[in-house]
């Protein structure tokens, strides 16, 4: 079988009524997604399911995102957003704690930490962040992939640098998880909004923590949920989360869950290397019409392009049924699972 078969297959599970260049902004839902999440709406119409939705299919969705980064799913919360997750994190710093970031990084990765008032928060060009980590940083907090402009962090580097200033590492996987390989274990916390190239309905967002960072976190949203047995603990208080990442779920939003499971699976079933080759080549080949056309992207290998200055063609490409984003003042287009050849080539010509 060639990389570019269970690409193919996966075709079928999709029906844009545009050219989708927009899966920064978010990804579209699978056929089966969709059936499994209008499912569930029809049961509760009718009053036959139990409790509004089903925790296996939370299990299945956490299971399938845990294979998806490479850990356990004991290391693996489940959620509705990301800066929740992140605002649990900057919880558990005590006062004074520095934390670095990358300038202009996504505000939901910066903010928890920036308005808590009592954290020492710094900046520095992401080219340049593992140089910056110093010994009095406590945390990194940083994307693995920008959301600006699709630039890909020198994991290996960032990763290394904590580690010789005893630093622990946030990573926001948002816009890599789904094309991007990565080892979720590799950092002490790592934060995921399904939503985008995870291809699942808004209201699922997945938090890994190491069993030695779980250690530090508060119980800040502790819930019947967080027990980690479902219908079992209503009333009263805790007496303790659950020993694994499970105390700190949230309650779930089971019909983005029971669409969640479905969608992770498909990611399962094309492969992370037919993903990352797929989206990568379709980005490697608009880059180079795009400088055959005299416009430089951000250079790399992300599955994300953008063109600085370039913001201003984004109407005219939306009215001419091409779906893409603009932040930053940089055109961004990103390439994923449905798109083609043929995508690619009409936003070129459509640049012509």
């Amino acid at each position: 079988m060639t990389i570019l078969a269970p690409i193919h297959a996966a075709a079928v599970e999709f029906a844009p009524e545009v050219t989708y260049l927009n899966t920064s902004s978010w990804g579209l839902l699978p056929r089966r997604t969709i059936a499994a999440v209008k499912a569930l709406a029809d049961e509760n119409a009718a009053g036959r399911r139990v409790g509004a939705g089903s925790f296996e299919a939370v299990e299945a969705a956490r299971g399938g995102f845990a294979r998806l980064v490479g850990v356990h799913p004991d290391r693996v919360a489940t959620g509705s957003s990301v800066t929740v997750h992140v605002g649990l994190i900057a919880a558990s710093l005590p006062p004074g704690a520095e934390v670095l970031c990358p300038d202009g990084e996504f505000s939901s990765v910066v903010s928890p930490f920036a308005l808590r008032g009592d954290l020492r928060v710094r900046y520095a060009p992401l080219a340049d962040l593992a140089e910056a980590v110093r010994p009095s940083t406590a945390l990194v907090a940083f994307s693995a992939v920008q959301s600006a402009d699709g630039r890909v962090a020198d994991l290996a580097a960032v990763r290394a640098a904590a580690a010789a200033h005893g630093a622990r590492t946030l990573l926001d996987a948002t816009q890599a998880a789904g094309w991007f390989p990565l080892d979720a274990g590799a950092y002490d916390y790592t934060v995921t909004g399904g939503f985008k190239f995870l291809l699942c309905p808004r209201g699922t967002s997945f938090l890994t923590v190491t069993e030695e960072a779980e250690a530090t976190l508060p119980p800040l949203f502790a819930g019947w949920v967080s027990a980690g047995a479902p219908w079992a603990s209503n009333y009263g208080p805790l007496e303790r989360p659950a020993p694994t990442a499970r105390g700190f779920d949230e309650p779930p939003a089971f019909l983005s869950y029971h669409g969640a499971e479905h969608s992770l699976d498909l990611l399962a079933e094309v492969g992370a290397d037919a993903l990352y080759a797929h989206a990568t080549g379709l980005a490697a080949r608009l880059r180079a019409g795009l400088a055959e056309l005299g416009h430089a992207a951000v250079p790399g290998e992300s599955a994300i392009v953008a063109v600085p200055g370039l913001d201003g063609r984004r109407p005219g490409l939306v009215e001419a049924g091409i779906a893409v984003s603009a932040p930053a003042g940089n055109l961004r287009i990103s390439c994923h699972l449905y798109n083609t050849e043929a995508d690619v080539d009409r936003v070129l010509k459509f640049l012509a």
